[in-house]
């Protein structure tokens, strides 16, 4: 089933071959109750705790390719949700630290990845102010949608550090890819339309 995602993917255009070895290790299944275990590996989002949603893979895919991963990066991602990406994130080589807004969720992802041996380090905070204690970041991914680009976020990237995060209303965002050059400014690219659930927080959207 993880072998027949990963084809799945590569159809829709996925080819960085790190990504997909990555997706194709993790039993995305371990995060769905045992009688929607069917769904695990289609390619769409699924419902989880807290109102929120574990991504879908092409998602999860499109936004890890645009980070430029390499292995021993640090890297930031603002909303951990089930966890999920995370995984992804870490089986990919980076040093991750990972956020999220909601208590509940955080601690059940930290629970989860532990028992399947992914060790980031977990934050329970408002991701829209990024993380400072650990900044600054050669990647930063949003999985949640934003209503703007946070300050926070361009501050704490390094010289030629990538920001993903996708921007719109609460309906639908614009994939963007914002890259801090030497002499600090910011250029913006911008990819697909894609439907996230809103970022929290300070400078994201009221609850």
């Amino acid at each position: 089933m993880r072998k027949s995602l990963v084809r799945k993917l590569r159809e829709k255009g996925i080819d960085n071959e790190n990504v997909l070895d990555a997706i194709g290790k993790i039993p995305r299944h371990w995060f769905f109750d045992e009688i929607f275990v069917e769904h695990a590996y289609q390619d769409k989002a699924f419902p989880i705790a807290e109102g929120q949603t574990i991504s879908q893979p092409y998602t999860v895919a499109f936004q890890t390719d645009l980070l430029e991963l390499k292995p021993g990066k640090k890297i930031l991602e603002i909303g951990t949700g089930s966890g999920y990406q995370a995984c992804v994130l870490v089986e990919c080589g980076v040093d991750l630290v990972t956020i999220e807004y909601k208590d509940k969720l955080s601690r059940l992802a930290k629970k989860m990845l532990k028992h399947m041996g992914y060790e980031p380090k977990f934050i329970i905070g408002d991701g829209s102010l990024g993380c400072d204690k650990f900044a600054p970041y050669d990647g930063i991914i949003v999985t949640a949608g934003a209503p703007t680009v946070p300050q926070a976020l361009v501050d704490q990237l390094k010289i030629g550090g990538h920001l993903i995060i996708p921007v719109g209303d609460r309906k639908m965002q614009k994939m963007l890819r914002l890259t801090k050059q030497s002499n600090g400014n910011i250029t913006k690219e911008e990819f697909s339309n894609f439907s996230f659930v809103p970022l929290l927080g300070n400078d994201g959207w009221s609850k």
